[in-house]
Protein backbone atom coordinates (compact mmCIF):
# COMPACT_ATOMS: atom_id res chain seq x y z
CA UNK A 1 0.00 0.00 0.00
CA UNK A 2 0.88 3.93 -0.43
CA UNK A 3 3.26 4.48 2.64
CA UNK A 4 2.08 8.03 3.31
CA UNK A 5 0.94 10.89 1.12
CA UNK A 6 1.92 14.38 1.82
CA UNK A 7 -0.40 17.40 -0.07
CA UNK A 8 0.70 20.93 -0.29
CA UNK A 9 -2.31 21.88 -2.43
CA UNK A 10 -5.17 23.03 -0.17
CA UNK A 11 -8.28 20.86 -0.12
CA UNK A 12 -10.14 23.46 -0.99
CA UNK A 13 -8.06 23.69 -5.05
CA UNK A 14 -9.36 20.38 -5.87
CA UNK A 15 -13.11 21.35 -5.77
CA UNK A 16 -12.33 24.80 -7.29
CA UNK A 17 -11.45 26.62 -9.89
CA UNK A 18 -7.84 26.63 -11.52
CA UNK A 19 -6.65 30.36 -10.43
CA UNK A 20 -6.19 29.33 -6.91
CA UNK A 21 -3.31 26.61 -8.04
CA UNK A 22 0.24 28.45 -8.59
CA UNK A 23 3.31 28.26 -9.47
CA UNK A 24 5.04 26.64 -6.73
CA UNK A 25 2.33 24.34 -5.27
CA UNK A 26 3.15 20.69 -4.57
CA UNK A 27 2.55 16.93 -3.97
CA UNK A 28 4.03 14.18 -3.21
CA UNK A 29 3.81 10.62 -1.84
CA UNK A 30 6.07 7.94 -0.48
CA UNK A 31 6.38 4.03 -1.68
CA UNK A 32 8.55 1.34 -1.20
CA UNK A 33 8.65 -1.07 -3.53
CA UNK A 34 8.62 -5.12 -2.95
CA UNK A 35 9.73 -7.87 -5.08
CA UNK A 36 6.12 -9.17 -5.44
CA UNK A 37 5.26 -5.36 -7.11
CA UNK A 38 8.11 -6.02 -9.90
CA UNK A 39 7.02 -9.21 -10.11
CA UNK A 40 3.23 -8.27 -10.46
CA UNK A 41 4.49 -5.53 -13.16
CA UNK A 42 6.45 -8.04 -15.15
CA UNK A 43 3.50 -10.07 -15.67
CA UNK A 44 1.50 -7.46 -16.75
CA UNK A 45 3.95 -5.64 -18.87
CA UNK A 46 5.91 -8.96 -20.27
CA UNK A 47 8.97 -7.09 -19.12
CA UNK A 48 10.75 -9.72 -17.45
CA UNK A 49 14.83 -8.09 -18.03
CA UNK A 50 16.97 -10.31 -15.54
CA UNK A 51 17.94 -6.90 -14.59
CA UNK A 52 14.65 -6.58 -12.65
CA UNK A 53 13.80 -10.41 -11.97
CA UNK A 54 16.83 -12.15 -10.78
CA UNK A 55 19.30 -11.33 -8.30
CA UNK A 56 22.26 -13.24 -9.16
CA UNK A 57 22.16 -11.95 -13.03
CA UNK A 58 21.48 -8.43 -10.97
CA UNK A 59 25.14 -9.43 -9.37
CA UNK A 60 27.29 -9.62 -11.88
CA UNK A 61 26.09 -6.50 -13.24
CA UNK A 62 27.17 -2.78 -12.12
CA UNK A 63 24.05 -2.59 -10.14
CA UNK A 64 24.54 -5.78 -8.30
CA UNK A 65 20.84 -6.55 -7.27
CA UNK A 66 17.55 -6.11 -8.81
CA UNK A 67 16.30 -2.56 -10.07
CA UNK A 68 12.71 -1.06 -9.70
CA UNK A 69 11.52 -0.70 -13.50
CA UNK A 70 11.76 2.87 -14.54
CA UNK A 71 8.50 2.61 -15.64
CA UNK A 72 7.12 1.42 -12.31
CA UNK A 73 8.87 4.69 -10.70
CA UNK A 74 7.40 6.80 -13.53
CA UNK A 75 4.04 5.71 -12.30
CA UNK A 76 4.48 6.85 -8.96
CA UNK A 77 4.02 10.29 -10.92
CA UNK A 78 0.74 9.43 -12.54
CA UNK A 79 -0.61 8.64 -8.96
CA UNK A 80 0.81 11.78 -7.52
CA UNK A 81 -1.30 14.02 -9.99
CA UNK A 82 -4.00 10.94 -10.81
CA UNK A 83 -5.22 11.77 -6.91
CA UNK A 84 -4.42 15.80 -6.57
CA UNK A 85 -5.54 17.07 -9.80
CA UNK A 86 -8.81 14.15 -10.91
CA UNK A 87 -9.31 14.50 -14.59
CA UNK A 88 -5.86 15.91 -15.80
CA UNK A 89 -4.37 14.22 -18.99
CA UNK A 90 -0.69 14.01 -19.54
CA UNK A 91 0.17 15.30 -22.95
CA UNK A 92 3.83 15.21 -22.69
CA UNK A 93 6.89 14.19 -20.25
CA UNK A 94 10.06 14.34 -20.80
CA UNK A 95 12.12 12.41 -17.40
CA UNK A 96 15.87 11.18 -17.05
CA UNK A 97 16.73 7.77 -14.48
CA UNK A 98 20.37 9.33 -13.16
CA UNK A 99 20.34 6.43 -9.90
CA UNK A 100 18.94 2.82 -9.86
CA UNK A 101 15.67 2.53 -7.39
CA UNK A 102 16.45 -0.78 -5.55
CA UNK A 103 13.44 -2.94 -3.90
CA UNK A 104 12.55 -2.31 -0.78
CA UNK A 105 14.03 1.44 -0.88
CA UNK A 106 11.52 3.82 0.36
CA UNK A 107 11.27 6.60 -2.80
CA UNK A 108 9.82 10.11 -2.49
CA UNK A 109 7.77 11.24 -5.42
CA UNK A 110 7.08 15.01 -6.41
CA UNK A 111 5.65 17.17 -8.59
CA UNK A 112 5.43 20.70 -8.37
CA UNK A 113 3.64 23.33 -10.64
CA UNK A 114 6.28 25.54 -13.10
CA UNK A 115 3.84 27.15 -15.01
CA UNK A 116 -0.08 27.16 -15.86
CA UNK A 117 -0.63 28.65 -19.31
CA UNK A 118 -4.49 28.51 -20.58
CA UNK A 119 -5.88 25.01 -20.15
CA UNK A 120 -2.31 23.47 -19.33
CA UNK A 121 0.35 22.86 -16.29
CA UNK A 122 3.87 22.20 -16.85
CA UNK A 123 5.01 20.57 -13.62
CA UNK A 124 8.31 19.49 -12.73
CA UNK A 125 8.56 15.89 -11.16
CA UNK A 126 11.35 14.47 -9.03
CA UNK A 127 11.86 10.79 -7.61
CA UNK A 128 13.95 10.52 -4.81
CA UNK A 129 15.37 8.21 -1.97
CA UNK A 130 16.89 11.14 0.25
CA UNK A 131 19.68 12.40 -1.43
CA UNK A 132 20.09 10.44 -4.21
CA UNK A 133 17.75 11.52 -7.58
CA UNK A 134 16.03 8.53 -9.41
CA UNK A 135 14.23 10.19 -11.71
CA UNK A 136 13.50 13.57 -12.42
CA UNK A 137 11.71 15.82 -15.61
CA UNK A 138 9.11 17.67 -16.10
CA UNK A 139 5.38 16.89 -17.65
CA UNK A 140 2.63 18.84 -19.47
CA UNK A 141 -1.09 18.12 -18.23
CA UNK A 142 -4.18 19.35 -19.70
CA UNK A 143 -6.15 19.89 -17.01
CA UNK A 144 -9.85 19.54 -16.61
CA UNK A 145 -12.30 21.85 -17.58
CA UNK A 146 -13.59 23.00 -14.47
CA UNK A 147 -10.37 23.91 -13.60
CA UNK A 148 -9.48 25.82 -16.75
CA UNK A 149 -8.58 29.51 -16.85
CA UNK A 150 -10.98 30.82 -18.84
Amino acid sequence: MWNRVRTLFPCSVLTSAVRRLHVGQRVSLTKAFTARHVELFAELTGDTNPLHMDAAYAAATAFEKPVVHGVLVNGLISAVLGVHVPGCVLLYQEIRFPAPLFIGEEVLAEAEIRKIKMSFAFIGVTCSVKDKVVMEGEVMVMMPEEQQVK
